[in-house]
């Protein structure tokens, strides 16, 4: 069995579908619909930048999804047919979903330009931090986090993969928990390049407001079950996933759960799409899983034949 992954915040570049909408219809179709959604020129800043604009997260949230979906559909193929279910990290499961059926093109660019504002607002520039500890499993992240809380808030954010994960806070616990993180057991604790910190209790400003932004859209039952990020077990009932979306503003990413269950379903070929960050992560999980990425329009003509 096969399953389509999509991946997150950071996988965006200046250049971003550039070479693709040149050589395909499809993509350039793609990148004006979410233009107009918008009201924008995204592409424009996808493809020529600057890259401090193009990282701002209200912006790189729907170029990542807008760039997956143009992958997908230059590859000219349904769903269904080639791939048993989909799942993405963090803001991937909105470009999951997407491409499941879920939501329309127009609403999920819409939902993520705002859920990027939000997660922006939630929490003042400066005020929160996220860091990733390497050699570190979920355990002991979780024990490295509470030693380092001190009563602010510094709780797990992404557990990727048995030897990374991500945490999220108050700028000052985090910093505790990196000088501490090497003498508790991890390998190293690196701080993240990110103007909030996502996936943790200070967003629950931002899970309002997705609460109340996806109140009003249609959500219609995906083509194939999506692992959610936040239960790490397939989904297709729409209430639920609307309810799962809330809760992944502020909640885990159980992206090494979403992946060994998966794998233990009978997935084995993970193929994602429109990045290549989740590749070596799968391959940490499930290192008997075949992993390809599909980027470039030589990537999509190889999938083709592929499936």
């Amino acid at each position: 069995m096969r399953a389509l992954i999509f991946p997150g915040q950071g996988s965006q570049a200046v250049g971003m579908g550039a070479a693709l909408a040149d050589a395909s219809r499809a993509a350039r179709d793609v990148f004006d619909e979410v233009d107009e959604a918008l009201g924008q020129n995204l592409f424009r800043l996808m493809r020529e930048g600057p890259d401090d604009e193009l990282k701002l997260t209200e912006n790189a949230q729907p170029a990542i999804m807008a760039h997956s979906i143009a992958v997908l559909r230059t590859m000219g193929v349904q769903l269904s047919d080639i791939a048993q279910f989909v799942a993405g990290h963090s803001l991937g499961e909105y470009s999951a979903l997407c491409a499941a059926g879920a939501f329309d093109l127009a609403t999920t660019a819409k939902l993520l330009k705002l859920r990027g504002q939000a997660m922006q607002q939630a929490v003042p520039v400066g005020e929160g931090a996220m860091a990733a500890l390497l050699g570190a499993d979920l355990a002991l992240a979780q024990k490295i986090a509470e030693a380092a809380a001190e009563g602010e808030v510094c709780t797990v954010a992404n557990d990727n993969d048995p030897s990374q994960v991500v945490i999220s806070g108050q700028k000052a616990a985090i910093d505790r928990a990196i000088a501490i993180a090497k003498d508790m057991g991890a390998k190293r604790a690196i701080p993240l390049p990110v103007s909030a910190p996502f996936h943790c209790p200070l967003m629950q400003p931002a899970a309002e407001a997705m609460r109340d932004a996806l109140s009003y859209v249609v959500v219609e039952a995906p083509a194939v079950p999506v692992y959610a990020n936040v239960t790490a077990q397939p989904e297709t009932d729409p209430d639920a996933i609307r309810n799962q979306l809330v809760e992944q503003v502020t909640g885990m990413v159980r992206w090494r759960e979403s992946v060994a269950n998966m794998f233990d379903a009978g997935v084995h070929d993970f193929v994602e799409i429109g990045g290549k960050v989740l590749g070596a992560m799968v391959k940490r999980i499930a290192p008997d899983a075949t992993v390809t990425s599909v980027v470039t329009i030589d990537d999509v003509e190889a999938a083709a034949k592929e499936f």
